[in-house]
């Protein structure tokens, strides 16, 4: 009954916002979000990121402000996870620009040797997962299976409306991202958390932390294209997505060396694109260090 009572009220929720104006939506979670977590440990954790990625202190009651910021911004980051699929591939596309290095990631495509975009969790990722299927270049990702498993199957669905398939996080994920990398296909892989544990050892704003080996092992077993990208919300109303150049991925030695060694220069890559958005980067969690 209580797995049954959890599908129906994320159901009900997400056929809420899908009826009401995209804009309207936004608004109520970019202003509800803040007053919820106002003195959650969720926030804390992200003003700590929020510091270290700037180069600030936590304790600079400006961070205060730049909190709110992001936290408004997630809000609007679920708001348009649930208004996605009621969208036509015309009103997703308005206002939505790849501004900078569609040209990789179109001149990857063509290799037919599979594409690996490395994603950090900012701005709206499925938005720009959307927009590159409108493009004739459907993305396969991973994700946590969400809990009862007729909740994942549901959240499966929605983003199989906007061109994106979702592996769950299990096993038989790695044969599955294989197969479509195989085929010339496009994976994002979300990889600026480790959820699993056991990941690569990179520097990442300057502090020691482990970050997914996905990408990397892919790469280099698979010979397919790996590139970094985020997708941002803004400026105004829209939304503009930047593609890095592809980043190498040769064997030079051991495997294990490799992974390491590209993992960095993923992460290197990602930092950039963190730092242009900062405020939009979702990380709710302890990624550098102990809270005070």
């Amino acid at each position: 009954m209580r797995d049954r009572v959890k599908v129906a009220v994320f159901k009900t929720v997400s056929a809420v916002l899908e009826a009401l104006p995209l804009r309207t939506d936004v608004s109520l979670l970019s202003w509800a979000l803040p007053k919820v977590l106002r003195r959650s440990t969720k926030r804390a954790y992200l003003r700590a990121n929020l510091a270290t990625v700037t180069g600030g202190r936590a304790s600079d009651p400006a961070y205060e402000r730049h909190t709110d910021r992001a936290l408004a911004s997630y809000g609007q980051y679920w708001a348009e996870g649930a208004k996605l699929p009621a969208l036509s591939p015309a009103q997703r596309a308005s206002g939505f620009v790849i501004g900078e290095g569609l040209e990789h990631l179109e001149a990857a495509y063509a290799t037919g040797r599979g594409v690996i975009v490395a994603l950090p969790h900012i701005g709206s990722w499925e938005w720009g997962g959307s927009i590159i299927a409108d493009h004739g270049m459907p993305m396969t990702v991973v994700a946590e299976e969400l809990t009862p498993p007729a909740l994942f199957e549901w959240f499966c669905e929605k983003r199989e409306r906007l061109g994106i398939t979702v592996e769950g996080l299990n096993d038989s994920a790695g044969s599955k991202l294989l197969q479509v990398l195989q085929g010339g296909g496009v994976v994002g892989l979300l990889c600026d958390r480790d959820i699993q544990g056991g990941g690569a050892p990179v520097s990442f704003f300057g502090s020691p932390v482990t970050v997914p080996a996905g990408p990397a092992t892919l790469a280099l077993r698979t010979g397919a294209v790996l590139l970094t990208a985020a997708c941002y919300i803004g400026p105004g109303d829209g939304h503009h997505a930047v593609i890095s150049a592809p980043i190498p991925a040769e064997r030079l030695g051991k495997l294990r060396e490799d992974v390491y060694r590209v993992s960095q220069l993923v992460t290197s890559s990602l930092e950039g694109l963190i730092r242009r958005a900062p405020e939009q980067w979702h990380v709710l969690e302890d990624r550098f260090a102990p809270v005070p």
